[in-house]
């Protein structure tokens, strides 16, 4: 079986799953790109743990509405798919062998984070999904050493996926402050940082990335592009995944690790 890609995915306002702009043909696309998955695992903001890592281990895992104030159709919205605890179990052996204090979860569901950006990426929900929690206390370079930790598994056909959101600054958004500007900068900045695959700076994006602490006030929604990063490697082609800025404030744009060459993606007008 050939080696699956990582992604990072940003997956802003949960009117994301009623909006798919420009990120959401894209990552159909890509769906379609992977017609031989196994699986698919998501490490999302959403679900963050005190201690440890956590996986999934449900069976029939539930969609969890973990958001207030929204349209009652996004309520209404379910994504299906089965869950994966055979593999939820290899992937704790995994992270455990790489240091991790890490153990199933056998109750926990799929938060907006994993099922908003799979509704199009396999909008069939047909392929298993498993979610691995982010520590709440994780830094940079955890993350990078999350994503090597589960590296292996995309040599069994598991798509890794990062969701995040590329700036998230929710205050803002709230405020319906609206200056593009600095948001793009700090994006243009993130792509071409993985297009030549700086490690360094990426990790040290705070110090180095322009307007950092104002794109991301708290670094939640960023770490999992590094876990995405940390998932890939160094042959692995990186592809910038057009995605557009919503409310002026929240870049939709992604990044995949290893897609395939020819894929044809839409791009910003």
């Amino acid at each position: 079986m050939s080696r699956t890609p990582s992604l990072f995915v940003s997956h802003g306002s949960p009117m994301f799953a009623l909006e798919p702009g420009l990120l959401g043909p894209n990552l159909a696309r890509i769906g379609e790109s992977l017609p031989s998955l196994t699986a698919i695992l998501v490490v999302s903001p959403h679900w963050q743990t005190l201690r440890g890592v956590r996986v999934t281990g449900a069976a029939t895992p539930e969609t969890i509405h973990d958001f207030g104030g929204f349209p009652p159709p996004l309520y209404a919205l379910r994504y299906p798919a089965p869950g994966a605890p055979e593999l939820a179990a290899d992937t704790v052996a995994l992270l455990r062998a790489a240091g991790f204090d890490a153990d199933l979860d056998p109750q926990r569901g799929l938060d907006h984070g994993a099922w908003v950006p799979l509704r199009y990426l396999r909008p069939d929900a047909g392929v298993p999904v498993l979610q691995v929690s982010l520590p709440h206390r994780i830094d940079a370079a955890g993350a990078l050493r999350l994503g090597e930790a589960l590296a292996p598994l995309r040599e069994r056909g598991v798509l890794v996926v990062g969701s995040g959101s590329l700036t998230h600054n929710l205050y803002e958004f709230r405020q319906h402050v609206r200056d593009p500007e600095y948001a793009q900068a700090f994006a243009d900045w993130v792509a071409a940082a993985v297009e030549r695959r700086d490690v360094d700076a990426l990790a040290d994006y705070r110090n180095r990335a322009p307007f950092a602490a104002r794109a991301h006030p708290t670094e939640e929604h960023y770490l999992p592009l590094l876990v995405a990063l940390g998932a890939s490697d160094a042959g692995d082609a990186r592809r910038r995944v057009p995605g557009g800025m919503t409310y002026d404030v929240l870049s939709m744009d992604s990044f995949g690790f290893g897609l395939a060459p020819d894929l044809v993606l839409a791009e910003a007008a």
